[in-house]
């Protein structure tokens, strides 16, 4: 198991049947409910993505005062500097402005900072290169919002500074000319989650004007989803409208540089989403500011050579893999230094190193908090100083926690999933326990559990169609805020596995309710997923067309393999789930309802057992006793309910111990109808079954 914990849904038939009537396939039906968008008005609202739902970029605090500076910028004919960030979202937003400005006609010199010795954001160095060129005005993109002293030295430099960004606001914003950030307290922009590309893609629209909005999207869309994806922003909202648009544009780009990158990623015939952005073509791109090359990245968007663009898209891929080998070897020195912390350190990892690359620790982070269930710090040590990367497991909120322990910190930044910070190398034990024992606070002490929200179980085989399935697409562009949709089987039996890809990934065969189903779990072998050829098993998947030389079928995209439960503990489950009052889906509401003779038989047996005195015997007992006593099949959670009805209607008094069950009889004066029950009315109406 991957997930210590199954979050599931479940959708009551009549609210997936309103939702079917309003177009929608059954198991998108499932997964819009699962997610709060029970309406067919809901869910249309929620999956709207046309330009309609873009906001007035003029309701963004400071941003008439943005573009009123760079338009003047333009007019006179300044030289101007687009400061970025050396990540995915920082490139785009850097290459996005640039281009525009240069097409209006502007002078203007991109920079990225040298992650490796420049670090992140605004630097005093950078400022006093730029003014030496002659620039006049700095517009940062997806940076700055917490560069305060660098803002004034600016002012000093006789530089003017714009600010653009989307990071988390600490209490003292910095003077610039203007300071536009959706995080900002006073800022009344309704949409919060844009990227730094998206604030940037804001700016250029303010500068376009309404009347260039079609053309200024159509031109940089594929940037913006670009860059969003790659930043994990939630795919709500403007968002959705931004990646939905980019997709088109990138199927078609005249970027000969992305075109480029397109083809030797193996993307260029393959379908375009969302999850091909993060997983594909955004890691190649990070892979130059990771390495300390970002502007190789800037580069390739920039250019409109078309053999430069293939020289760098090689080179690139190149870099990735460069990258894959030294975070690979990071993570394993990583291992033995977690497993020698005690357990009282292991709230949150905080782990440092002399030799580390600075720009993967990030993702080895990232593995490290899935793999522990905690949040975790990496440090890069030089020179008695430490370079930080933290990632979050469980929606932990990074920028608090940073914020908690500011008395410890050069300085940090970033969000609440993901921040970086610098510390000195003394500070780093008492920050080790600070942050430990902050996270201990937060969670009462209690291990953070990985968990996986499923948005329902698949009772009907049936729906697992082609039809179905590619009914799902309606929820793309998917990622953060509205992620792939997760279903359940269980029960399955595991017919056949093999593992493919050099070892790297599990194959299977899945057998339930007599159809045979194809499964592939990546990155996972079979002694990591812990099943066997013959074993039962439930299993969580995204259900996806797969196709293979014209042929196109179903297969389930594993998420996660667990034991099946046994009959016995799948039925005790279900009745515990009952009594909790939780909703059940039409087909456990149908298996919990007793029939006539059920209730029959077992009035029979507590006539025989339960008189003169009371019945006192495990539920497990009592049932497999009665289902001997009638020739039938014992059903210890039908047993229960029959109980528990009896007991509502006055019949028995029943009461439940840790491990027995009291039953004694009472005394009743005529005849008592079990068909008035609340029980039985309530197992009626979750099954969708009149009297």
């Amino acid at each position: 198991m991957k997930y210590k914990q199954w979050n599931r849904a479940s959708c009551p038939l009549e609210r997936r049947r309103v939702l079917e009537e309003a177009g929608f396939t059954a198991l998108a039906a499932l997964a819009l409910y699962a997610r709060g968008l029970d309406t067919p008005e809901k869910a249309a609202a929620f999956l709207a993505a046309d330009r309609g739902q873009l906001q007035d970029p003029m309701e963004m605090r400071d941003m008439d005062r943005a573009a009123g500076r760079v338009a003047q910028a333009l007019e006179r004919g300044e030289r101007i500097a687009v400061y970025g960030d050396y990540d995915v979202d920082g490139i785009t937003s850097t290459c996005l402005l640039t281009d525009f400005l240069r097409r209006e006609g502007g002078e203007v010199l991109p920079y990225i900072p040298d992650r490796l010795e420049e670090g992140y954001g605004l630097n005093r160095e950078a400022l006093d290169t730029l003014c030496q060129e002659g620039v006049r005005l700095v517009v940062t993109v997806d940076c700055g919002i917490t560069a305060v002293e660098e803002a004034d030295y600016a002012r000093e430099l006789g530089m003017d500074l714009v600010i653009t960004d989307h990071h988390e606001c600490k209490a003292q914003l910095p003077r610039a000319m203007a300071v536009v950030d959706p995080h900002r307290s006073d800022c009344p922009y309704p949409f919060k989650s844009l990227a730094g590309v998206g604030v940037a893609l804001k700016l250029v629209l303010a500068l376009g004007g309404p009347d260039r909005q079609r053309e200024l999207l159509e031109r940089y869309a594929d940037l913006a989803a670009i860059g969003t994806v790659a930043d994990v922003m939630n795919l709500t909202g403007e968002n959705r409208t931004i990646v939905r648009l980019g997709l088109e544009v990138l199927r078609h780009t005249a970027r000969p540089g992305l075109k480029a990158l397109l083809r030797q990623a193996g993307m260029e015939e393959r379908p375009l989403t969302s999850v091909a952005i993060g997983y594909t073509l955004a890691p190649r791109l990070n892979a130059s500011g990771r390495m300390g090359r970002a502007n190789l990245a800037a580069e390739l968007l920039l250019t409109a050579d078309p053999a430069r663009g293939e020289e760098l898209a090689v080179e690139l891929c190149q870099l990735n893999r460069e990258r894959q080998a030294i975070e690979a070897e990071i993570y394993d020195q990583c291992i033995p230094l977690v497993q020698a912390l005690p357990q009282n350190r292991r709230y949150a990892l905080v782990l440092a190193g002399e030799q580390w690359h600075q720009g993967v620790v990030g993702i080895v982070a990232s593995r490290l908090a899935d793999r522990y269930s905690c949040p975790t710090f990496m440090i890069c040590l030089q020179d008695g100083k430490g370079k930080g990367s933290c990632r979050s497991f469980a929606g932990f909120n990074l920028f608090a926690a940073l914020e908690h322990c500011t008395d410890l910190l050069e300085s940090f930044g970033g969000h609440a999933l993901a921040a970086g910070f610098t510390i000195l190398e003394e500070n780093i034990p008492a920050f080790a326990q600070a942050m430990n024992d902050y996270v201990c606070a937060c969670t009462g002490g209690k291990e953070m559990v990985a968990a996986l929200d499923i948005d329902a179980e698949v009772e009907d085989l049936d729906l697992l169609t082609l039809e179905e399935v590619e009914g799902l697409d309606l929820l793309e562009p998917c990622g953060a805020g509205n992620p792939k949709p997760v279903f359940s089987l269980s029960g399955c039996m595991v017919t056949a596995l093999s593992e493919v890809g050099g070892g790297r990934h599990l194959k299977l065969k899945l057998s339930a309710g007599g159809r045979s189903l194809d499964a592939i779990f990546f990155s996972t072998t079979a002694a990591e997923a812990g099943v066997a050829v013959g074993e039962r098993v439930d299993a969580a998947f995204t259900p996806q067309v797969n196709e293979y030389r014209g042929w196109r079928s179903v297969q389930l995209q594993l998420c996660d393999l667990r034991p099946a439960l046994t009959r016995a503990q799948a039925e005790r489950a279900l009745y515990e789930k009952f009594r909790r009052g939780e909703s059940l889906t039409p087909a456990e509401a149908a298996a919990l309802l007793p029939s006539r003779e059920e209730f029959v038989v077992l009035w029979r047996y507590l006539q025989g057992h339960a008189q003169p005195s009371p019945l006192e015997e495990t539920a497990h007992r009592l049932a497999r006793n009665i289902a001997r006593s009638a020739g039938k099949r014992e059903t210890v959670m039908r047993t229960l309910v029959c109980l528990e009805v009896f007991d509502e209607r006055g019949l028995i008094q029943l009461e439940h111990t840790t491990d027995h069950l009291h039953i004694a009889l009472c005394q009743v004066e005529g005849k008592v109808d079990l068909e008035a029950s609340w029980i039985l009315r309530r197992l009626r109406e979750m099954g969708g079954l009149s009297r």
